[in-house]
């Protein structure tokens, strides 16, 4: 009984720290625009979906959702639609943690890093691919409307290129190379304290 209490005591701890890193990253990520900010809390998420759990990454996307409404960083949309722009943004970061954990889950059997590397694969695609559908969902007419003045072949080009492309690409190879790195890294540390 001990030893459960200690590890619900160790697994708390782990997730106050885990939302306090989302909250500190992606207030500086706020800062670094290229279309958009940069998303630098898909690495915590990822790891917290990882060690913790999958309801750990859905709260740990959460808070990141949250964040983002409050940084400002969704207040284009907000005043396009408000409710659909809560919406996506909450549930973009939701299941990004949430699919990552679960990814992590349902690998990690067979092997922790691929399963590590699966999540954070799975979660900036999960991510951006709840905002792309958001945004042809709810946003279409305004986002045709700012292709058109941007000159973009197309709203699809628009989207992919001018909103979400360079975006995607560092948000996923930072997710890619960082998440799985300090995964393993927390990992084997938990192990050996375990065996020790």
């Amino acid at each position: 009984m001990d030893e459960k209490k200690t590890f619900n005591t160790q697994k708390l701890v782990l997730l106050a720290i885990f939302t306090a890193i989302v909250i500190l990253l992606q207030f500086l990520g706020a800062l670094i625009k290229f279309q958009f900010s940069i998303t630098l809390a898909l690495v915590p998420i990822t790891v917290g979906a990882a060690l913790l759990g999958v309801f750990s990454g859905a709260w740990l996307g959460f808070v990141f959702g949250l964040v983002v409404l409050i940084s400002g960083d969704a207040n284009v949309f907000l005043m396009i639609n408000p409710a659909a722009t809560i919406l996506t943004v909450l549930l973009k970061g939701t299941l990004a943690g949430f699919v990552a954990g679960l990814v992590y889950k349902l690998i990690k059997n067979g092997n922790k890093t691929i399963a590590a590397i699966s999540a954070a694969i799975a979660c900036p695609v999960v991510n951006t691919g709840i905002f792309i559908i958001g945004c042809y969902a709810f946003f279409l007419p305004t986002l045709s409307e700012w292709g058109i003045a941007s000159g973009a072949a197309s709203v699809t080009s628009f989207i992919l290129l001018g909103m979400i492309g360079v975006n995607f690409l560092i948000e996923f190879f930072i997710s890619l190379i960082l998440g799985p790195t300090i995964s393993r890294l927390i990992q084997y540390r938990l192990e050996a304290k375990e065996r020790s």
